[in-house]
Parts: C-alpha cells; sequence; structure tokens
C-alpha cells in the first residue's frame, strides 16, 4: 500500500491558536482551565473550562461568512487554514479532484442549535429561524466549507463517533490514500461544546469534574481524587500526503502515519468496558495493521480523561498488550492540559504524538498528587514534568461514548 505522511498541521486549542503556541504550552506543562467567560455559569455545577482564549475568525474567515459560521466551523476553517499554508500548498501543487477533506466532530452546531430554539420557545409560537440554522448546525458542514476554500474536489464527509471522531477521520483519511483514491486530505476535527446544553449534559451525567475552588488542576488524569473530566473547546488540522507526492513537490515531512484501528466495548452507553477489552483489542488492530511489534512503541498518548473507570480500564489495556514494555514506555495524558476537546480530542493528540516524534520531548500528565493505587505506580505516566527520550513512534487512543474506540501510530519518517 502507498505510504502516508504528515506535511501540515493547525490547531486553535485552549493553549494556544497556532501550533507553536499549542506545543510551548504542553512541553511546560499549562493548564488551558479557568472560569467560563462563554455564558453565565453561575447556577451550573461546573463553573470552568478549557476554552480558547483571544479566538478572532476575522483573522482567517471573512466578516460576513463568520455569521453563517457555528463557532465549531470557524474553529474548523481556522485550523485548516494553518494546516494547508503550513503544509506549503498552492493551487498549482494538487490535483483538486484527487484532493479530499475527512473532518470530524461529536456534536457539531450544538450552540446553534440551542439559540435557535431558545428563541423559538421565547417567542409567539411563529416559526421566525434563521435560513442559516440548518447548514450552520449539520455536523458535515465543516468539511464542506474546508473543501470549498481550497477548491478539494474528492472524497469529502465527516465521522461521528463521540469522542473518538477526529481520530477515525485521520483513519479514514488514512485509508483513501493508501488505496490511491486520494492523494492529499485535509483531516482533523473541531468541537465547540462549552456551552449550556453541553455543561449541563454533562452535569447532569456526572462526567465533569466539580473541582470550582482549583480549576487548574481539576483535570488530573490517574490521580486517586480524579472527580471527572474538564470540558476543552477547538479544533486540529492535519494535511495527510501520499509519500511519492509529497517528495516530488519538495514538502517538509513531519512523521508518517503507518497504522490505524477500530473496535467497539459492546459493553455500555457510556462506561468502558470494566477490563479494557475495547481499548485492548482496538490497540492489537492498530499495530497489527502498521505492521509493528509492540515494543516498537515508545510513548502512548492515552485517552486519558480524568475519570474513576476510564483512567483504569485504558491502563488494564496497555498492560495487557505491551506487557513488560509497557514499564519502557512513556505514558501521558494531555487532556490534563487541554481539557476534553470531545469530537477533536483525537485530532490534536494525534498532532501532539507527531510533534513528540520530531522533537523527541513526551509532554507530561500535570496535575499529579497521589497516584490512584488501582494503577500500577511502576508505570511512567510523566507526571508533572515533559520528559525528553527519543520517541520513534507514538500510539494515540481515543475512545468515546456508545463504546467506540480508534487509535492511530506515527513513527518517523524514513525514506
Amino acid at each position: 500500500m502507498r505510504r502516508v505522511v504528515v506535511t501540515g498541521l493547525g490547531a486553535v486549542t485552549p493553549l494556544g491558536n497556532n501550533i507553536p503556541d499549542f506545543w510551548n504550552g504542553l512541553i511546560n506543562g499549562v493548564s488551558g482551565a479557568d472560569f467560563i467567560t462563554h455564558f453565565d455559569c453561575s447556577k451550573f455545577k461546573t463553573r470552568f473550562a478549557c476554552e480558547v482564549k483571544n479566538f478572532d475568525p476575522l483573522t482567517v474567515i471573512d466578516k460576513k461568512e463568520v455569521r453563517r459560521l457555528d463557532l465549531y466551523a470557524q474553529y474548523a476553517l481556522y485550523a485548516a487554514d494553518e494546516a494547508y499554508k503550513d503544509a506549503g500548498l498552492t493551487e498549482e501543487t494538487f490535483d483538486p479532484d484527487r484532493s479530499g477533506v475527512i473532518w470530524g466532530s461529536g456534536i457539531g452546531g450544538l450552540e446553534t442549535f440551542y439559540k435557535e430554539v431558545d428563541a423559538f420557545s421565547k417567542g409567539d409560537g411563529t416559526p421566525r429561524f434563521s435560513p442559516f440554522f440548518i447548514p450552520k448546525m449539520i455536523a458535515d458542514i465543516a468539511s464542506g466549507h474546508i473543501s470549498m476554500r481550497f477548491g478539494f474536489r474528492g472524497p469529502n464527509f465527516t465521522t461521528v463517533s463521540a469522542c473518538a471522531s477526529s481520530t477515525n477521520s485521520i483513519i479514514d483519511s488514512m485509508f483513501y490514500i493508501r488505496m490511491g483514491k486520494a492523494d492529499v486530505m485535509i483531516t482533523g476535527g473541531s468541537e465547540a461544546a462549552v456551552n449550556e446544553p453541553a455543561m449541563g449534559g454533562f452535569n447532569a451525567m456526572h462526567a465533569l469534574s466539580e473541582r470550582n475552588d482549583s480549576p487548574k488542576t481539576a483535570s488530573r488524569p490517574f490521580d486517586v481524587s480524579r472527580d471527572g473530566f474538564v470540558m476543552g473547546e477547538g479544533g486540529g488540522a492535519l494535511v495527510l500526503e501520499e509519500l511519492e507526492h509529497a517528495l516530488a513537490r519538495g514538502a517538509k515531512i513531519y512523521a508518517e502515519i503507518v497504522g490505524g484501528g477500530c473496535s467497539a466495548d459492546a459493553h455500555h452507553i457510556t462506561a468502558p468496558h470494566p477490563e479494557g477489552l475495547g481499548a485492548l483489542n482496538v490497540i492489537k488492530s492498530t499495530l497489527n495493521d502498521a505492521g509493528m511489534k509492540p515494543e516498537e512503541i515508545d510513548y502512548i498518548n492515552v485517552h486519558g480523561t480524568s475519570t474513576p473507570l476510564g483512567d483504569i480500564a485504558e491502563t488494564k489495556a496497555i498492560l495487557g498488550v505491551f506487557g513488560d514494555h509497557a514499564y519502557k514506555l512513556n505514558i501521558s495524558s494531555t487532556k490534563s492540559m487541554t481539557g476534553h476537546l470531545l469530537g477533536a480530542a483525537g485530532a490534536i493528540e494525534a498532532i501532539t504524538c507527531i510533534l513528540s516524534v520530531k522533537n523527541d520531548i513526551v509532554p507530561p500528565t500535570i496535575n499529579q498528587e497521589n497516584i490512584d493505587p488501582a494503577l500500577d505506580p511502576k508505570l511512567n505516566f510523566t507526571f508533572n514534568k515533559a520528559q525528553k527520550r527519543t520517541v520513534n513512534a507514538a500510539l494515540s487512543n481515543t475512545f468515546g461514548f456508545g463504546g467506540h474506540n480508534a487509535s492511530v501510530i506515527v513513527r518517523k519518517f524514513v525514506p
């Protein structure tokens, strides 16, 4: 099969609105959490989140177009624009009919949906909806806007698998290039769920941390006092390219995407399989797709949401797959810094793995005080401080409600 490399990256995150700022925040252990500014949350159980800060869509998107885009789609176009430019793409360097977009979002335009329905419910019953209501709200519209912006006429759709959505989008893009159906793909995901219905809904499930007295330390994967995840928002974009196509135009290459896998827990709508069976199966599937042995992996960016059940189940899966090699791995959850970006999590965490492979640095799991005694203390969770080491290959895990699991492996590029 044809080889797939990464030639461009883009990000808008709670740690920074471009790749350099995002990476700098990660390796310095910066928390993106703070009190919510998007809406009045005074009556909510959780009053903090990892919001995107100082976001100005007008630097990338026309003012008229901004009004027609839900925030999740604004994040998508913003990140995709950076990735496109970073890849050095121009109209002369790709065939539009062999260039596509596969994007991921777990929810899509939730804020647009909420505001339109809220306005209707407060009216006299007359249906005064915006003509842009549906085009702003639907989860696939971001991929459509990206394709129109860059003239990509190849494969175009959106993957929806909860918090595994953008990992699935990366895997599908890899497959399209491998199979010869495309040469260039813009992929990734975005989410904008720091709003009333999302925060209220996750609070009702008791999924969010309620550590209102200390937002910056609330996301604490693997710590015995963890009490739920911290909501994040933003987007991440990758340009994937067939190797010979990239070499022919002299593109820089960050890393190679060498494997992807998917599985289902078939267990519960929100809780992971208690023995981590779905996670174990997806890691095995991803290694098999990459043609790699467990001992060839150096770093795992875990799903690590900071929930009591999820962190334990994933660790069981890692030990089940990697055996003694698990103790030689670096493991970290960057959600301790970014919060949980839901459908966009896989994109920014795949980017994290790519930058870790490129720079030989493993970002930390911050906010660790006392490790959960149910976890193996001999595992290297990269607590509180980044670690330098050779990272030849990294695995990124993402798991979503409904039992959806997806993982990818990135490796140093060797011609």
